[in-house]
């Protein structure tokens, strides 16, 4: 006689199975992307479509070589012919994706407030040799701060550090490590690995990820002026990563609320943009000269 199926049979020829390809899946994914958490954070493009001479700005190619031996391009734009510093001279970290090409639209922002710009791409990036990397990141900025500081004699004190998105993970090592004239972080995260988390809370993100980009736990130990931009739209990085770096960050510090989408948000809300980082600059480090 055939015996009747238990609930422990039922569990094993059909539960177990599943849960075992659900087990499975999960691990799988969970190894994927250990394996690929350099394609998941950066996107470099290295044909360069556009230089500052499109906005009709004198500029000069940078050529940086770190300390790993590392070849580096940018560009240093001065404020104009007559002046090489002006105001303050930016130190730019940019985000995670194309190269220092697309970000024309800050050089000409920074150029109207009076301000030199020194953009230079990571590696791996534009026409910089190597493959991006989190230390690569910072040791391509410190090389590029001491070119500021040591080849073109700018005291740190006129120095802005401006780090956009992933940039600002790199920024704030910067600031950390050498004490510029200001600080600003804009539409940039908290950690790395929190905004990883929130994408996939499933995941057990702060066990696998190589990543830091730690900015929240570096602000209390910046002496550096601080101001924050982020915009309330931002979906990419969501508005509470910058209310944190705000609440987080020592006095002074100066938070600003923009609108528009995590790309084109400084543009959307240009004259807010623009204001803040004059008054900032002019209160936080001219004033203070």
């Amino acid at each position: 006689m055939k015996k009747p199926a238990t609930k422990m049979n039922i569990f094993s020829k059909l539960i177990f199975p599943a849960l075992r390809v659900i087990v499975l899946a999960y691990v799988g994914l969970s190894v994927l992307l250990y394996f690929n958490q350099s394609r998941m954070v950066y996107f470099p493009r290295e044909e360069q479509s556009d230089s500052p001479e499109s906005l009709g700005l004198g500029y000069q190619q940078v050529e940086l070589v770190t300390e790993d031996e590392v070849k580096l391009s940018g560009w240093y734009i001065p404020a104009n012919a007559n002046d090489f510093m002006g105001r303050a001279v930016v130190l730019f970290c940019h985000g995670n994706g194309g190269n220092i090409s697309n970000r024309l639209d800050y050089i000409a922002i920074f150029n109207r407030l009076g301000f030199s710009t020194l953009m230079v791409n990571y590696r791996g990036y534009g026409e910089s040799d190597g493959k991006p990397s989190e230390e690569g990141t910072y040791m391509d900025m410190e090389t590029a701060w001491k070119y500021l500081t040591e080849e073109r004699l700018i005291p740190p004190e006129r120095i802005l550090v401006y780090g956009e998105s992933l940039g600002g993970g790199v920024a704030s090592h910067i600031a950390k490590k050498y004490r510029p004239g200001g600080l600003i972080l804009a539409s940039t995260f908290t950690r790395l690995n929190d905004r990883a988390a929130e994408l996939y809370p499933f995941i057990p993100i702060r066990l696998l990820s190589k990543f830091s980009y730690n900015n929240i736990d570096r602000l209390p130990e910046i002496d550096s002026p601080v101001l924050v931009i982020h915009s309330s739209d931002d979906r990419v990085i969501p508005f509470h990563h910058g209310q944190a770096l705000y609440a987080a960050a020592n006095e002074p510090k100066e938070f600003t609320e923009i609108s528009g989408d995590h790309n084109a948000g400084f543009l959307d809300s240009a004259p807010t943009y623009t204001q803040a980082i004059d008054q900032f600059v002019r209160e936080y480090m001219e004033e203070t000269r």
